[in-house]
């Protein structure tokens, strides 16, 4: 367990590795006496790797000191091993990785300090107080498989999915669409973190929208239009919606957002290559939308709401939702509300189980299921043992959705739109024993100036157990040219009337202008 320094504690370590003695060793103050010095200020740095929790297998956190100067010398420090000291003439700062690998698995669970110095131009050299963080001692999953694209509504433009070595900087591509034509890539789902078992929508010019399944890194295409996906953990069933979606653009702030006309779940039975629409998910009243399942396969849970018309979008919020299922039975228990829109008077969307299946997290935003548009989106916690749920301390005043956990449940990633309103980025959070998630950071990259100009935006980040191996032509070429195709059969006389149309961050193909 992780126990972090009281707020005290964390001043009097800054204070005695700056040559400062605790505060008893101050004489009593008298008449006319000097007051002590001042505490040295906190640096400036982007991004903002200060007071957080990391694993003790991430890449270098490399930042850029935004305070001025000629000259910068950086320290980071722990308990044991040797310490790192980074000389520059740039405000940005590169760790080395070897010396950063050998740091942090030698101190897990220990605090880790980092010392800012800098150079005016008068070679006067000022110190800043001591930053400290604290190593877990768990760590995170190997990979982190995302998609990125240009923040755009109307047009494909280089969408792809990539993946993330988060022991470093290497990012390579799983599946880009100018690979297939230049269509759309939807959403990526992995059965129990595992990367060579997963699944995708694909959406095609010719109208197709077919998934690619992979299982033990073999792709058959599934001409199936399916649209947001959950694998039951035993690999048997992807539990899918199937969506009526069309963008609607507001008249002012956010433009975009995302109207489900219907929408209903279906279950398509992997090894028998069949698709079902049980009532029991599929209700006439209601639109079920988001699935996912516990880790035992014991319950799905997703989000359902009341179809209402276009104009009336503010008024549609949707419960979270679960039902009992017995998979050696086939049998469906009875729809169960977990969390009320209307005691909310907000719309649940995105669930997730947490892999010791103790948690729930999702997203509560004003309206609607897509909260990704939504500046109103955060995160809440649904503690499955007491059943109450509450907001989360690490959301932002933008848009904090699309979250993941890691399989050991200590982590979470999530996008976030914080820095700016516009992009979203992934950012990671540590869950400690008392169920308090800790400062969120952000991905670190090779270049500290990275997300000063880079244009996309990321979302749908999937922690994962290692890379993704199949190849990337592999993936294409089971689109363009299958060497395995599934048809699925229909395994019930009863079927929804809802077409899938996709989803993501990219909009569709029919628009509205609502005035807000």
């Amino acid at each position: 367990m992780i126990k972090l320094p009281a707020p005290g504690l964390v001043f009097l370590g800054a204070a005695l590795a700056l040559g400062f003695g605790p505060c008893s060793s101050f004489p009593d103050a008298a008449v006319g006496a000097e007051a002590p010095p001042a505490p040295p200020p906190s640096p400036r740095i982007f991004p903002d790797y200060s007071g957080i929790v990391l694993p003790p297998n991430i890449a270098p956190l490399n930042f850029k000191v935004q305070e001025p100067g000629v000259r910068y010398r950086v320290g980071f420090r722990s308990a044991a091993g040797e310490p790192i000291e980074v000389s520059s003439r740039s405000p940005s700062i590169r760790i080395p990785p070897k010396p950063w690998r050998a740091l942090l698995r030698a101190n897990a669970g220990q605090p880790l300090y980092c010392e800012v110095s800098v150079q005016d131009r008068e070679a006067q050299w000022h110190h800043f107080a001591t930053v400290t963080n604290t190593i877990a001692r768990e760590e995170i999953d190997s990979h982190l498989v995302y998609r990125l694209l240009k923040p755009l509504y109307n047009a494909y433009v280089h969408i792809g999915i990539y993946q993330r070595d988060l022991e470093s900087f290497d990012e390579r591509p799983v599946l880009r669409n100018q690979k297939f034509g230049g269509d759309c890539l939807n959403c990526h789902t992995f059965l129990n973190r595992d990367p060579a078992t997963f699944a995708l929508n694909v959406r095609t010019s010719n109208k197709l929208n077919p998934l690619l399944l992979i299982r033990s890194n073999e792709v058959a295409r599934v001409d199936k239009t399916m649209g947001y996906l959950a694998w039951h953990p035993s690999g048997r069933l992807i539990a899918y919606s199937a969506n009526k979606l069309s963008m609607f653009l507001h008249t002012r702030g956010e433009a975009r957002d995302v109207f489900d006309a219907r929408s209903d779940l279906g279950i398509y039975r992997v090894d028998s290559n069949t698709v079902v629409t049980p009532p029991a998910i599929a209700l006439p009243d209601r639109n079920e939308t988001w699935p996912a399942w516990s880790p035992d396969g014991r319950y799905l849970y997703y989000s359902s709401g009341p179809p209402l018309p276009i104009e009336q979008y503010r008024h549609i919020r949707y419960d979270l939702m679960r039902i009992r299922y017995d998979i050696d039975r086939d049998q469906w228990g009875q729809p169960e509300v977990m969390v009320s829109a209307q005691e909310t008077g907000l719309s649940a969307c995105q669930p997730k189980v947490s892999p010791d299946g103790r948690y729930v997290l999702f997203c509560l935003c004003n309206w609607g299921n897509f909260p990704i548009y939504q500046a109103s989106s955060d995160l809440y916690l649904l503690d499955l043992n007491t059943r109450r749920y509450r907001r989360l301390e690490i959301n932002s005043d933008q848009a904090d959705s699309w979250h993941s956990w890691s399989s050991n449940s200590r982590w979470i990633v999530f996008s976030s739109k914080r820095l700016d309103g516009l992009f979203a980025r992934p950012f990671f959070s540590y869950l400690d024993d008392e169920g308090r998630f800790h400062k969120p950071f952000l991905l670190p990259q090779a270049d500290p100036t990275f997300y000063d100009s880079y244009l996309k935006t990321f979302n749908v980040p999937e922690l994962v157990q290692g890379p993704v191996a199949i190849s990337e032509n592999d993936l294409a070429r089971a689109i363009l040219k299958p060497a395995k195709v599934l048809a699925p059969k229909a395994d019930s006389p009863l079927s929804s009337p809802t077409q899938a149309t996709g989803q993501g961050d990219e909009g569709q193909s029919n628009y509205h202008l609502l005035r807000p």
